[in-house]
């Protein structure tokens, strides 16, 4: 069987110039700080941007069904036929004082 060359790869560096190349990568500098600073400027904005998007949805939710609540109770009570209307109280004492068809 052959080997596959990714099996055993001969290294180019040295152990220790491999181990300080590693160690010079992880080492973080002023300019990684400052990335990541920017970094999280930007995405705590996009986070309070979205809140308030989210919220505004929200809004705009309940209004919106308020408003077909209040639309449904309009239409309902203007399609309703009116009761019939009540004689007040001083028709009725005027028309037993003058008696009928006064």
């Amino acid at each position: 069987m052959t080997e596959h060359p990714n099996d055993l790869p001969a290294p180019d560096l040295p152990d220790r110039d491999l181990d300080a190349l590693l160690a010079q990568a992880r080492a973080l500098t002023a300019e990684d700080h400052g990335a990541a600073a920017r970094f999280l400027t930007g995405h705590r904005a996009r986070q309070v941007a979205a809140r308030q998007r989210h919220a505004r949805t929200l809004r705009a939710g309940w209004v919106s069904a308020a408003l077909a609540s209040a639309a449904v109770v309009a239409g309902l009570t203007a399609l309703r036929p009116a009761p019939a209307l009540p004689s007040s109280a001083a028709y009725d004492a005027y028309q037993s004082a003058l008696g009928e068809g006064w």
